[in-house]
């Protein structure tokens, strides 16, 4: 049975349990098995009037919903393609990649999204919107008949997503039946680890905020459906702590620049209220990270942090937390430890929307802080030319889609080469360095991955979020950091830095931009990595006035 057919099983076997939730207005408003049923039915017999047919690719351009949940699992029973896109994304990035593509169809949430489209390309497929698709309400839909989907072969393509092209165009990953049904195997028997030893009633808590239009996260989705788990789903990304109050989940998926955030917030409280509090957390945290190396004194302060204040920063974060699943790029070891030492366990997972969003999971009870975990059952990982992490396995993508040169250009014997320059250590648990593509090569001919080194920068200078490292072809390295900073901070933040980098590691100039990197500007990707093309072409000007001087 591959996936689609569990989950098809799973909602007729349950049909008055919750099968998602929205958090709305302060509440959860659940969508049973049955209405889930319901809205597919409807949008099988919307797509069937359409004329789509199995093969035909439909794009699917909305928020997380319940809605956007029945129309993606409606579109695969169908036979049809499912090209998910970034509601948020500019409509020209949309239309360059639906005139990749070319759609049969386009399910759009709301006219505002169609008539983005439409501006810039009159001549866009058929449109359908959710009004159309659910505009009168159905009676229950049969269950039997809706477990009668079209039947879907091991490498049956069910959907085209396209990466976050931080380095170049963006291309379409053709994941099919295999890819999914394999990889929602591995991450259902880890989430079931994970919960193993949480007294509970009923489902996990499971709530999550990012876009099912990423691998990652629709792989997440497609896991709850398939243990018969119920998805509490964000529905304002501006009130998402006050959701996250609502929802108490046990777990969620993350990125690093929100964890990033949180422990960055949490010690702006605590400088800020000082006294005591403060006192205890600093020499708590000292002793803590001294574990098995301090004095008498080192086990007080701790015993005092670890039942006075660790507990309370865990509880406002959440009361339920067993864990924190983080992923789409390196978290910084000092975060990962922050959240670790309040209680908390941060699992790292590592892996590209090619190799169906995974390639390693931290271990649930055994995993090293800065390290992803090894690579999970069933795929084989090792260290290629200058450290290029290669893949093989059920996971590994059929291709870009229309782009054979592409594709033959990351494989390799059935070995993708995955960018990432990587360490393993004797325990078989992965490190990412950085991309291959990110690499600066100073005139010292060093190959330098800038992302260790703008991590210690962040580290050392907590009023920031983003920084991002120069200096190919140049003499010495630089740094652009965001934010309303005195000059003076940086300064001193670079010097702490420096002390522990080789020289030509050591960043000498840095220019100060108090407009942040963001997707609006075009300089972040929407999984909040840097597009470090896009901004050195923004930045040209003051990163050559940065090496004026250089001879």
């Amino acid at each position: 049975m591959n996936f689609l057919q569990q989950i098809f099983t799973n909602l007729a076997r349950t049909p008055q349990k919750t099968a998602l939730a929205e958090v709305v207005d302060g509440q959860l408003a659940a969508v049973s098995s049955t209405e889930l049923l319901s809205n597919i039915s409807q949008t099988r017999q919307a797509l069937k009037k359409t004329g789509l047919k199995p093969g035909d690719r439909c794009a699917l351009l909305a928020p997380n919903s319940n809605r956007w949940v029945a129309v993606d699992l409606a579109i695969m029973a169908e036979g049809g393609i499912v090209v998910p896109l970034y509601s948020r994304q500019a409509p020209g990035e949309l239309v360059t990649l639906m005139k990749d593509c070319a759609p049969k169809l386009l399910v759009c949430s709301d006219e505002e999204l169609r008539q983005s489209i439409l501006s810039i390309w009159p001549q866009a497929p058929a449109t359908l919107l959710y009004n159309d698709i659910f505009a009168e309400s159905v009676p229950a839909a049969d269950p039997e008949h809706l477990k009668n989907i079209t039947p879907l072969l091991d490498d049956t393509p069910v959907t085209i997503i396209y990466t976050s092209g931080t380095s170049g165009d963006a291309k379409g990953v053709v994941l099919n039946v295999s890819n999914i049904s394999f990889m929602v195997g591995r991450t259902t028997a880890r989430l079931d680890e994970l919960m193993a030893t949480v007294s509970k009633q009923g489902d996990d808590r499971v709530f999550h905020y990012l876009p099912f239009c990423f691998a990652g996260s629709w792989i997440l989705l497609l896991t709850c459906l398939y243990r018969s788990n119920a998805l509490m789903m964000s529905t304002d990304r501006s009130k998402l702590a006050d959701e996250l109050r609502v929802a108490a989940p046990h777990y969620m998926l993350n990125v690093p620049a929100l964890l990033d955030r949180i422990r960055s917030g949490v010690l702006g409280q605590l400088n800020k209220k000082g006294g005591i509090a403060l006192a205890m957390f600093d020499r708590g945290q000292a002793a803590w990270r001294r574990s098995g190396k301090g004095n008498a004194l080192d086990w007080i302060w701790r015993l005092l942090a670890s039942s006075l204040v660790f507990p309370k920063i865990k509880k406002r974060l959440g009361p339920n937390l067993r864990s924190l699943i983080c992923g789409s790029a390196p978290l910084a070891e000092e975060t990962q430890l922050f959240f670790q030492m309040i209680g908390i366990p941060v699992l790292q997972v590592y892996g590209l929307t090619e190799t169906t969003a995974i390639c390693t999971m931290d271990d649930v009870d055994e995993y090293t802080a800065g390290r992803v975990g090894p690579a999970i059952p069933g795929i084989e990982m090792k260290l290629g030319e200058n450290d290029e992490i290669l893949v093989r396995g059920p996971n590994i993508f059929s291709g870009y889609w229309n782009r054979p040169e592409a594709t033959a250009e990351v494989m390799t014997d059935g070995w993708f080469h995955t960018g990432d320059q990587g360490q393993v250590d004797d325990r078989g648990n992965w490190m990412i360095v950085g991309r291959l593509k990110s690499l600066i090569i100073p005139t010292s001919g060093h190959n330098i991955s800038p992302e260790p080194i703008e991590q210690m920068i962040l580290s050392a200078l907590a009023e920031t979020e983003q920084v991002m490292v120069v200096g190919n072809g140049r003499k010495f390295l630089s740094a652009i950091v965001t934010g309303n900073l005195a000059p003076e901070r940086v300064r001193a933040a670079l010097e702490t830095v420096n002390r522990d980098l080789p020289h030509y590691k050591q960043v000498r100039k840095f220019h100060i931009s108090p407009e942040p990197f963001t997707e609006e500007n075009g300089l972040l990707t929407v999984m909040r990595k840097l597009k470090r093309a896009a901004i050195e072409g923004r930045y040209r000007e003051e990163i050559g006035a940065l090496y004026e001087s250089e001879i």
